[in-house]
């Protein structure tokens, strides 16, 4: 059994309610925690039309299916803004899967709900080509390759990731430093960054990363030991 742990982050700043990727919605009836993003928000004391912005660190089924399920779509604002990279959805209006390996249902169900996506959201996003402040302290930043255009294979499907840090089968979407809050996306095409780099920097500087797929608690510090990696849980205030 496969217990696989999705998290999504919302920041508040400057008048702003930012939700950092949506989760999975409600087409795999075989996850029965899946399509529950409404109901997290909710026991959170959030109400979805307090949502102003949405970023999006990649188009993967598993970061915007949320924004599609019943529930959550009709109770988002229609001046709701999605923050996504320029060159991600660009990729996603004709994607390619030619560096990727996937088992054969996969690439059809990516490709399925990123069209969706785009159909029903296009109205909204807001694309970025490098770095903007969103909100006060909120700076929204294109790092880490993570998709095909970024020549790099999916993560949580096949484990063939040199370049990406080994303690996170999805590279932190979001990192917290003194100076504030980065939403993190994928780099553009010329300018593949490696998933390594990004944890020697993180660990150098001491950076709390919140990790997409990594269980509670998934707020950690990176840590290297002979060249390897890792997670430390960071402490939590209760």
């Amino acid at each position: 059994m496969l217990d696989w742990p999705l998290n999504v982050v919302v920041v508040r700043s400057g008048g702003r309610t930012i939700l950092v990727d949506a989760g999975l919605g409600v087409e795999f009836p075989d996850f029965p925690r899946a399509g529950q993003t409404v109901h997290r928000l909710e026991v959170a004391g959030i109400n979805p039309d307090a949502i102003t912005d949405v970023v999006l660190t990649h188009l993967h089924m598993d970061h915007v299916g949320g924004l599609l399920s019943e529930g959550l779509k009709e109770r988002l604002r229609p001046d709701l803004r999605v923050h996504v990279a320029s060159a991600e959805a660009e990729f996603w209006e004709a994607p390619a899967f030619s560096h990727t390996d996937m088992p054969a249902p996969v690439p059809d169900g990516l490709r399925s709900i990123a069209s969706r996506f785009l159909d029903e959201y296009r109205g909204q996003l807001r694309t970025f080509e490098t770095e903007y402040e969103l909100a006060p302290g909120v700076l929204v930043a294109r790092t880490g390759g993570h998709n095909p255009w970024a020549q790099h294979r999916p993560s949580g499907v096949r484990q063939r990731m040199p370049d990406v840090c080994p303690a996170t089968p999805c590279l932190p979407p979001v990192s917290i430093t003194p100076s504030g809050t980065k939403a993190l996306n994928t780099t553009p095409r010329n300018q593949p960054a490696s998933g390594s780099n990004s944890c020697a920097s993180w660990r150098r500087k001491r950076v709390a990363g919140v990790a997409t797929h990594l269980p509670f608690p998934s707020v950690c510090h990176v840590a290297a030991a002979g060249g390897v990696f890792r997670c430390v849980p960071a402490g939590w205030d209760y």
